[in-house]
């Protein structure tokens, strides 16, 4: 996804650091898989001197022909760059993430589900050669029982991942890939090239 320059860059903002800017470079590059959509969002200004966010989420087709779509799957990814260094990252830069999706009604009794989200974000980064260390977060699942008018299904589970690590380069677009696949497999993705499932009406296609 390209960068975009906000109006204070073209006022006269100090350019930022070298490695920063090489990082943002590296996400320039990436390329989500078709179901999953990417934007830069608002990054948070007082966590760290430079920082940089972008949001993503995977939606399918309503139930009816010629409904909205039906998001199933949301995230961010932030950065945050001290160029002084920061003791409890370890390090100049940490990448935070955060997905939250709807899951399969069975998972939330599922006691290893959350030792298997969690190994989803481990493994991505060593597959995509991702350098890191630190990290550390919490996988949360919720189940809810609709009562009433409220629109939407009677019974639906929720999956939370938060995490945050410190990267050991500037090479950020691995991170961000290892980052959307955790999104896409809470999301219950097919692997790359296969067609999402509609989960409303059941069909398939690859």
């Amino acid at each position: 996804m390209e960068q975009q320059r906000s109006p204070d860059d073209a006022a006269g903002t100090p350019a930022p650091p070298a490695d920063f800017q090489a990082a943002l470079d590296s996400l320039a590059t990436v390329r989500s898989r078709p179901e999953i959509v990417l934007e830069h969002i608002p990054a948070p200004q007082r966590l760290a001197p430079w920082s940089h966010a972008v949001g993503a989420r995977v939606a399918e087709p309503g139930e009816i022909a010629g409904e909205d779509e039906v998001e199933i799957a949301s995230g961010r990814f932030i950065v945050l760059f001290d160029p002084a260094g920061h003791e409890a990252w370890d390090g100049t830069t940490r990448c935070v993430g955060y997905v939250s999706a709807v899951t399969d009604e069975t998972m939330v009794d599922d006691q290893m589900f959350s030792e298997v989200a969690w190994s989803w974000l481990t493994e991505a980064l060593v597959d995509h050669d991702a350098g890191h260390h630190s990290v550390g977060g919490t996988v949360t699942r919720t189940a809810s029982t609709r009562f009433g008018d409220i629109a939407g299904p009677e019974h639906s589970v929720d999956v939370e991942i938060r995490a945050s690590w410190t990267a050991s380069d500037t090479d950020l677009d691995r991170h961000l890939d290892a980052w959307l696949e955790v999104l896409g497999n809470a999301a219950g993705l097919p692997p790359p090239g296969v067609h999402l499932i509609n989960r409303a009406t059941g069909g398939s296609g690859s």
